[in-house]
C-alpha cells in the first residue's frame, strides 16, 4: 500500500460540482475525526512490537485524551443545547445530533480502553507487575496495606453522611469517591456516606516487595471501610468518578486579566459535571441520588466493570523497569554549535540552523537565551510564553537577564488552558526580577513561538531570532517532534520586533517583509500559495502541495484543496489528529491523500511546502515552518507566525529529510478513506511490522543536515529516496 498518490497518468473522472454536495459529503465532523485519531492513539497499546510499560503508557494517555475532550468539547456541546443554542458543525450537525455519534463512539473507546488492559494485566503480571493486585495480598501485604491506610489515607479523608441534616458535598473536577450502604448494628437503622478522595492522594499504592503489587486507592478505601465506619455493617459499596466543563471563558468586560483569570481559574474547578463513571455494580438508589444532587441532565453517566480514570495508569509506567520501555534516547547537541565552541550567537551569524526536536536537544534553546543573559553585547531580550512547564530553564534565563540589567519582555499568555495557573505564577516570578510581562490581547491568544535578542555588534545592533513550532517547556521538547529556527537575518528580525509591537502594543504592522501572522494575512498567504499551484497546474507544469499539522479543519482552506484535487494537483496532508477534509473522493479529492503518523513522539510540527511550477522535492519550492495547525481558532482567533525558509540548508533539511521522512514512513502510519471516516494503518512492503520505514527510527539515528556543520565535507546524511517505502 502506498503512502503518497500516484503521480502517472491516469483518467481523470467527472468532476463534482462542491455545491451540488451536501455538507456531510464534503466533511468529516470535527468531534468524530477526534475520537478517530484518540482511537489511533488507543491502537499503540495494542503493539506486540512496543515494551509492555509503553503500551500502558498509550493506554494512559487515551484515558488522558478522552477526559479533556470530554472536559472542553463534550462540555460545550452540552453547554450549547442547555442554551439552546443550534449552531451547526462545518458537515451541518446540531450540538444535539453531535452528542449522539459522540456518546455512540465513546462507549466503544471507553470498551476497548478496558478490554486492552484486560489483555495488558496478565502480560504485566507475567513480568511482576499486578494492576488491580488484589488478588495478590497476602496476610503480610494486608497488615502493611492496613497500617498504610490507617497512617497515611485515614487521616486526610473524611466520611460524610448524606441526609437531610447534611448539606451533599460538593466533588471537584476529576474528583473520585465511595458512596457506602451502612447498617448500624446497634439498633439496624440505615446510613447512606460519601467519602471523597483528595486529589494529593497517589491513585495506586504500590506495596513494598520484588513483585510491584498496585492496588487502586478507591478500592483501598473500600477495602477498610470497617476502620471508617466502626459499629456499621457495610452493607453495599460504589465508586465513582465526575468530570465537569472546563474552559474558561473570556468576559470582553474583564478589566483586570490577572485577577478574572485567578478567579475563573477556581470557578472552573466547580464547572457544571458532565460526565460521571460508576462501578457496574453500583447501587441503584445511590446511583439516582448522585444524578440528582449532580444535576446531570445534560452529563454522559457510563458504567464498568473495569478501572475508572484509566489515565491514573500512569502512575504505574513510573515503574522503575527499563526492560519493560522504550531504550532511553539522548538527544544530540548540535555539531554547528559545538564547532563555535558553543557559542549560539556565533553559530547563527555564521549561518541559519534549524534544530529537529527531540532528536536534537532543547538545550540549545536554552543556551541561547542563557548567553544573552550573560553576554554584555546583549541589549534586549523579548520572549514569548505559552507553556513553559512547572521547572522552566527558560525564566530562569529571562529572570538571569533582567537581574543583569538587560531589556526583557516577556508575552505570557494567560488563556494556554489548563496551563493558566502555572502561567500566573511564572509571570509573578518574572515580573519580580524586573521583566516586562505582557499579558497580550484578551480576545485572541498568543500562540507564536518566538524569541529574539538584539545584540551590539560591529557599531550597530544586530537581531537573532528563535522561530519554533512548539513550546518553550521542557518536557514536551523530549517528545513532542518539532522545529527550531534559528536566525540573524535582518529581515526576519525586523519582522519579529513588528510582531512583538503587535502584541504588546496592538501596533499592527503595515507591512512585514517576509513573515505572515495570524489573524491579519497568515490564511491568505496559505490561500495564495494554493491559488498559485492550482495555476502551475492549469498551465500543464508540476503542481503539488505538502502540508504538516496537526489538525485541519478550517473550511476555506479546505475548499481550495478541493479545487487544486480537481485541477491536477498532486496535495499530501500528514494530519496527526482532527481532519475534516475528505481525500480520495473520485471527481472532488482524488489526488489528494492524508495521513496519520502516531509513533513513540507526537508528531507536532507544521510545515507548509508548494513546488512552485516544479515536482517536490525541488530547490525551488516555497517552505515555510508555522506555530499554526489549519484551523479557525489558529487562523482567526490566535496570534501564530508563518515563517518562509530561504536558507539553501535548512530548506533542504526541513523539505528533504524532515518532511519526506513523514511522507515515506510506512511503520507507523495510517490513511484516511474519505468515503468512511476510516484509519487503516499502512503495511510495509513485506507486509510485516519492522520491515518497513521508520522516519522516528530514521531520525534517532541519523544526524540533521543544517546542525552538522563542516561533518558534512566528510559524512554526508544518508540522503532519502522519494520512492522509498511506495509499493
Amino acid at each position: 500500500m502506498s503512502t503518497l498518490p500516484d503521480t502517472s497518468e491516469s483518467s481523470q473522472p467527472d468532476l463534482l460540482d462542491p455545491a451540488s454536495l451536501s455538507p456531510e459529503d464534503l466533511y468529516f465532523n470535527r468531534e468524530l475525526s477526534w475520537l478517530s485519531f484518540n482511537e489511533r492513539v488507543l491502537a499503540e497499546a495494542s503493539r506486540s512490537s512496543y515494551p509492555l510499560l509503553e503500551r500502558l503508557r498509550f493506554l494512559s494517555i487515551s484515558g488522558n485524551n478522552l477526559d479533556e475532550f470530554m472536559m472542553i468539547r463534550v462540555a460545550g456541546l452540552a453547554g450549547q443545547v442547555r442554551s439552546g443554542v443550534a449552531e451547526m458543525s462545518l458537515d451541518a450537525r446540531t450540538p444535539k445530533q453531535q452528542l449522539v455519534l459522540i456518546e455512540q463512539k465513546y462507549r466503544e473507546l471507553e470498551e476497548l480502553q478496558q478490554s486492552i488492559l484486560t489483555e495488558l494485566r496478565p502480560q504485566l503480571a507475567a513480568q511482576g507487575i499486578h494492576i488491580k493486585g488484589e488478588d495478590r495480598i497476602d496476610e503480610e501485604a494486608e497488615s502493611w496495606l492496613r497500617q498504610y491506610f490507617l497512617d497515611h489515607i485515614m487521616p486526610v479523608i473524611t466520611p460524610q453522611a448524606i441526609d437531610p441534616a447534611h448539606p451533599f458535598p460538593f466533588v471537584a473536577n476529576l474528583g473520585i469517591g465511595a458512596l457506602f450502604n451502612l447498617t448500624r448494628r446497634e439498633d439496624g437503622s440505615r446510613l447512606v456516606e460519601m467519602v471523597l478522595i483528595p486529589s494529593a492522594l497517589p491513585r495506586f499504592i504500590r506495596i513494598p516487595g520484588e513483585e510491584a503489587i498496585y492496588v487502586a486507592i478507591e478500592r483501598l478505601v473500600v477495602r477498610f471501610a470497617d476502620l471508617l465506619f466502626p459499629g456499621f455493617d457495610v452493607t453495599g459499596d460504589g465508586v465513582f468518578r465526575v468530570l465537569r466543563d472546563s474552559d474558561i471563558e473570556i468576559e470582553e468586560e474583564a478589566e483586570d486579566l490577572v485577577r478574572y483569570f485567578r478567579s475563573a481559574i477556581q470557578r472552573r474547578r466547580r464547572g457544571q459535571a458532565i460526565m460521571l463513571e460508576i462501578d457496574e455494580n453500583f447501587d441503584a438508589e445511590a446511583e439516582e441520588l448522585l444524578r440528582d444532587k449532580l444535576e446531570l441532565e445534560q452529563a454522559f453517566i457510563t458504567k464498568t466493570e473495569g478501572m475508572l480514570g484509566i489515565t491514573g495508569l500512569d502512575e504505574v509506567v513510573k515503574e522503575d523497569r527499563p526492560d519493560l520501555k522504550f531504550t532511553p534516547y539522548s538527544p544530540r547537541y548540535p555539531e554547528r554549535v559545538m564547532e563555535h565552541d558553543g557559542d549560539v550567537f556565533a553559530a547563527i551569524h555564521e549561518k541559519d540552523i534549524v534544530i529537529h526536536h527531540p532528536y536534537e536537544s532543547f538545550e540549545v534553546v536554552v543556551d541561547f537565551l542563557r548567553q544573552a543573559a550573560q553576554d554584555p553585547n546583549v541589549v534586549s531580550i523579548k520572549q514569548a510564553l505559552y507553556r513553559a512547564g512547572q521547572q522552566s530553564p527558560v525564566i530562569n534565563a529571562l529572570t538571569a537577564a533582567a537581574e543583569n540589567g538587560k531589556s526583557v519582555t516577556a508575552v505570557v499568555e494567560l488563556k494556554a488552558r489548563f496551563d493558566e495557573e502555572q502561567n500566573l505564577k511564572w509571570a509573578g516570578e518574572l515580573e519580580r526580577a524586573g521583566v516586562q510581562v505582557i499579558y497580550g490581547f484578551i480576545d485572541w491568544k498568543t500562540h507564536a513561538k518566538i524569541s529574539m535578542v538584539v545584540r551590539k555588534e560591529d557599531g550597530g545592533y544586530r537581531t537573532y531570532c528563535h522561530y519554533g513550532t512548539g513550546n518553550y517547556h521542557p518536557v514536551t521538547t523530549k517528545i513532542y517532534t518539532d522545529l527550531s529556527y534559528f536566525t540573524a537575518d535582518p529581515a526576519l528580525g525586523r519582522d519579529a520586533a513588528k510582531l512583538f509591537n503587535f502584541i504588546t502594543g496592538y501596533v499592527e504592522p503595515q507591512e512585514m517583509e517576509k513573515l505572515a501572522i495570524s489573524p491579519l494575512d497568515l490564511l491568505e498567504t496559505l490561500l495564495a500559495d494554493i491559488e498559485a499551484e492550482i495555476e502551475f497546474a492549469r498551465q500543464g507544469k508540476p503542481a503539488t502541495i505538502w502540508m504538516k499539522m496537526n489538525q485541519i479543519t478550517e473550511k476555506r482552506v479546505i475548499d481550495k484543496l478541493y479545487e487544486a484535487s480537481q485541477a491536477g494537483v498532486q496535495v499530501v496532508l500528514v494530519c496527526r489528529g482532527i481532519c475534516c477534509l475528505r481525500p480520495g473522493v473520485p471527481g472532488l479529492s482524488d489526488n489528494i491523500t492524508v495521513k496519520s503518523i502516531i509513533g513513540r513522539f507526537l508528531e507536532h510540527s507544521r510545515i507548509y511546502a508548494f513546488g512552485n511550477g516544479e515536482v517536490l522535492p525541488s530547490d525551488k519550492a516555497k517552505v515555510y515552518i508555522s506555530s499554526a495547525d489549519v484551523m479557525d481558532r489558529n487562523l482567526y482567533r490566535r496570534v501564530e507566525a508563518l515563517v518562509p525558509i530561504t536558507n539553501d540548508t535548512v530548506h533542504d533539511q526541513i523539505l528533504e529529510q524532515v518532511l519526506l521522512a513523514n511522507l515515506l514512513d510506512t511503520e507507523q502510519s495510517w490513511l484516511l478513506d474519505g468515503e468512511t471516516g476510516e484509519y487503516e494503518r499502512v503495511e510495509s512492503d513485506a507486509g510485516v511490522e519492522g520491515d518497513g520505514f521508520n522516519c522516528h527510527e530514521y531520525f534517532m539515528t541519523n544526524p540533521s543536515l543544517s546542525g552538522r556543520g563542516g561533518a558534512l565535507k566528510e559524512d554526508r546524511v544518508p540522503k532519502l529516496s522519494l520512492r522509498k517505502g511506495a509499493a
